[in-house]
């Protein structure tokens, strides 16, 4: 058996410790989660960005729930055997912008804890927009994650229900049902309403989908970093780490990857490989895959880098100017100085053994400090944290309380793929990640925990339009240095589209994941904070809604119908 590895679609939470984005997933990443997640429980959470903490944002914007169907397609053989029965769909809310005949600003939650996102509502995109309009600000939490259970446990069964299209329908429902607390006697439900959609990543994928669906309820989406097209093998997404980290940092994670791979692959079950392992302290991993996985975690972090230092993780420029620097680093791994030099040499690198022993070194400081570290910080051995076959029990766990790791690996495995692979690189360039990273290796939570055995059905996704889509009011905000650009229609080598009112096509220069989502507070703004590139992106944000607004008023104007929610109930 192989160990868990795979990259998954998402979001940057701005409470990184909780974050289901991981471009590589291991067994004790999973466990890691699944500890955040009853911290989540007990409020023991921080927002990074904030100095409140989650049970004082939850007193700020009360838990509420909507029930909504389980199935929403009862003619789909998909979801057999259906169900009549409705679960609770959790949403916040904040109302203190709303001016009569605003709109409802509905931010998706996408693959995570719906509490993640609270700080937005105070903040962040939902709150500048609701501010500018006059709108109620809402988050809204996605089937199967968070507390939005949908059946009593997340066995394989009873994962049917999980699919981009039945929570798309949820989405949709909310719009058309939702009644906010405090506004009983107002009907504030589309299409008599005008909703706009938000989302990043995931999410921002799904408002796009939703919009093109269900046009008739959200009269407009943006969609943020939206990985619109579905791919199976994702090894793109480190080509922005190799085209945008700092000087030197992608060509020397180039070359370390070609020595441990020109070892592992070319001298496999030789006493180079054994030295390979000892000399980063991995010698107790069996696996020569789990090995080369356990090297990828400092080029993988770009995507949690943020405008806002409060929010951003330094992790990738410590990588960065850690292989990079010619100094060694760590002076307490100066007698491993022969070892490495002999490696370099024996893993293609000769000439260059003596210039680059410093920098290799520091590379095997920086994986002591963050991925054995924290394996001693859990006290486990080496192969009980890293190994592939040290809890295959894991895979199985599958109730409320110990499978809430269950649902985006189970959405990738079914519909969106994205597996990172070092193998699907061209042949003729050097991958940042081992080629012994395959699919075979990446896909072994589909087998292990859902016995899936054939590839993701991407067609469910790309039918929607893939890196094509586009539709009225429908907008798509991208960074240029976005690890996931390459799943967006601001994909590098597509045709270049034209920006409009109605299509807005926005790309952040040095932006990187959904960047227009985080927000500050007035009294923390200051000259040259936040950007110039975040301030001009959130203000075309507010000047085309309140055009999409006027243009759905107009619209209602034409029609006969009023434009100000009537006093129903």
């Amino acid at each position: 058996m192989t160990s868990l590895r795979a990259v998954v679609v998402g979001t940057l939470c701005l409470a990184h410790a909780v974050s289901a984005i991981r471009p590589i997933w291991s067994l004790g990443d999973l466990r890691q989660l699944e500890a955040e997640e009853e911290k989540w429980d007990s409020h023991q959470i921080q927002t990074r960005q904030d100095p409140l903490d989650i049970s004082k944002l939850s007193f700020a914007y009360p838990e509420q729930v909507i029930n909504v169907p389980i199935d929403h397609f009862h003619n789909d053989s998909r979801y057999e055997p259906h169900s009549n029965e409705t679960f609770g769909l959790r949403f916040w809310f904040d109302a203190k912008h709303y001016r009569k005949g605003g709109p409802v600003i509905v931010l998706q939650g996408g693959e995570t804890n719906g509490a993640n996102r609270l700080p937005f509502l105070q903040k962040g995109i939902v709150a500048i927009l609701a501010k500018a309009t006059g709108g109620m600000g809402v988050i809204l939490e996605h089937r199967y994650y968070g507390r939005s259970y949908v059946t009593p446990n997340f066995t394989t069964e009873n994962m049917r229900f999980l699919s981009t299209d039945q929570a798309l329908a949820d989405m949709a429902y909310f719009a058309k049902h939702v009644v906010f607390p405090g506004f009983e006697d107002w009907d504030l439900t589309a299409p008599d309403t005008p909703y706009i959609a938000y989302g990043g990543s995931y999410a921002g994928a799904f408002v796009a989908f939703l919009r093109k669906l269900y046009p008739e309820v959200y009269t407009g989406a943006i969609a943020s970093s939206a990985v619109t097209k579905a791919i199976y093998d994702y090894w793109e997404y480190f080509e922005a780490a190799r085209l945008f980290s700092p000087p030197g940092c992608a060509l020397a994670t180039q070359k370390f990857t070609a020595v441990v791979d020109n070892i592992l692959i070319e001298k496999a079950g030789s006493k180079d490989v054994v030295k390979l392992k000892a000399v980063f302290g991995l010698g107790n991993l069996t696996n020569d895959k789990d090995f080369a996985s356990s090297l990828t975690n400092g080029i993988s972090r770009l995507q949690e880098t943020n405008w806002d230092p409060a929010v951003s993780s330094p992790a990738f420029y410590e990588y960065c100017n850690n292989v990079t620097s010619h100094e060694l680093l760590y002076p307490s791994l100066k007698f491993l100085e022969s070892d490495v030099k002999h490696l370099i040499t024996v893993g293609g690198y000769a000439k260059e053994a003596d210039s680059f022993t410093a920098q290799m070194l520091n590379y095997i400081g920086y994986v002591n400090l963050t991925v054995i570290q924290k394996c001693h910080d859990r006290s486990e051995d080496i192969e009980a944290c890293l190994g592939s076959d040290s809890d295959t029990e894991f895979y199985h766990r599958d109730s409320l309380d110990t499978g809430r790791w269950r649902p985006w690996p189970y959405q990738f495995c079914t519909e969106w793929g994205y597996l990172s692979t070092g193998s699907g690189v061209p042949k003729d360039q050097l991958p940042l990640i081992s080629r012994l990273l395959d699919l075979d290796y990446s896909s072994v939570v589909c087998r292990e925990a859902f016995n899936i055995t054939s590839p993701p059905d991407l067609e469910i996704i790309n039918k929607h339009g893939g890196f094509d889509i586009s539709y009225p009011r429908l907008a798509f905000i991208d960074g240029d240095s976005d690890p996931w650009r390459a799943a967006t229609p601001h994909r590098i080598g597509l045709p270049e589209r034209e920006s409009t009112v109605s299509e807005p096509f926005l790309l952040i220069k040095g932006g990187v994941h959904h960047w227009d989502e985080n927000g500050v507070f007035k009294n923390e703004t200051k000259p040259g904070f936040p950007p110039a590139s975040i301030v001009g992106v959130q203000n075309a944000e507010v000047e085309f809604v309140k055009a999409w607004l006027t243009e759905w008023a107009a619209e209602r104007r034409s029609s006969g119908r009023t434009t100000m929610p009537p006093m129903v109930r």
